[in-house]
């Protein structure tokens, strides 16, 4: 297997687990680059960790994952440092400083990585605060600003350093319909207008799936379905087909494995307890 030049990202039989519980096995993965690829699939299924992987966050415990050709699991720490400085990352729920502003928020990454001058600092941060319709917010607390805003003002932070991938983590979590609408469209548009590659781990299927280029299925640690939305939908994998569906039935069951309910209950058959 060779390097695709339209890849920026390659997961290469990953492996990765926490104690026993294994979370991906052998899944291979291309992220397009200049696309906005979702992570999708069930609580629990590894979407956060691959992620975490391409962060460098944890290193793969078999296989590797290769960003721009480079295996992360295997740079050094003065090499990550430079990999991840091409790299941005939306928290979920923004995980913005609470005791500064957002001015100061979004100028954290440029005074922290960059020896710029204020001036060249402030033109920066305004023009990153204009991108997402915040200009007029700089001098708030984030507690001042709304849940949607504060997401917004957070995507502003993670875009200061021009990076070209963009890690969204569960973007949509907790906003209302309005907000929610805005941050998609915003992830989509800023996507195309700067180039960027974009990787959304979501839940929120609509819209998620009217922004994306390609959707991942994520189940029992391995690839279930991938493909352009569409193609996605029309999967008769039963497990992704409840998932699209949102069935409570299916591969993914909503009762845990118990006891039948006349043990646990001492319910003696043909009589009383």
């Amino acid at each position: 297997m060779t390097d695709s030049p339209s890849s920026l990202i390659e997961l290469r039989d990953v492996h990765f687990g926490y104690g026993d519980r294994l979370v991906l096995e052998g899944v291979s993965l291309q992220i397009p680059r200049g696309k906005v690829t979702a992570l999708m699939g069930a609580s629990g299924g590894g979407k956060t960790t691959v992620l975490r992987l391409i962060g460098g966050q944890y290193r793969a415990q078999a296989g590797s994952v290769l960003f721009e050709g480079q295996d992360i699991g295997q740079l050094d720490k003065q090499g990550l440092y430079q990999a991840r400085r091409r790299m941005g990352m939306l928290f979920q729920f923004g995980a913005l400083f609470t005791d500064i502003s957002v001015f100061d928020n979004v100028a954290f990454p440029l005074r922290e990585h960059l020896k710029l001058s204020e001036p060249m600092v402030r033109d920066i941060v305004l023009m990153k605060l204009e991108a997402v319709g915040l200009r007029g917010a700089r001098d708030l607390l984030p507690s001042e600003v709304s849940g949607g805003m504060a997401r917004r003002v957070a995507l502003a932070r993670a875009m200061a350093l021009d990076p070209e991938l963009m890690m969204y983590d569960e973007p949509f979590a907790g906003l209302d319909p309005i907000s929610l609408g805005t941050a998609a469209r915003l992830i989509r548009q800023l996507n195309n207008a700067l180039g960027l590659t974009s990787i959304i781990v979501s839940h929120d299927l609509e819209e998620t799936f009217h922004i994306a280029d390609k959707v991942v299925i994520l189940a029992n640690g391995r690839i279930a379905a991938q493909g352009t939305p569409e193609e996605v939908r029309q999967s008769t994998d039963p497990l992704v087909h409840q998932f699209v569906s949102a069935e409570p039935e299916g591969p993914v069951r909503f009762h845990y494995p118990a006891n039948s309910a006349a043990q646990d209950f001492g319910v003696v058959p043909g009589g009383s307890s």
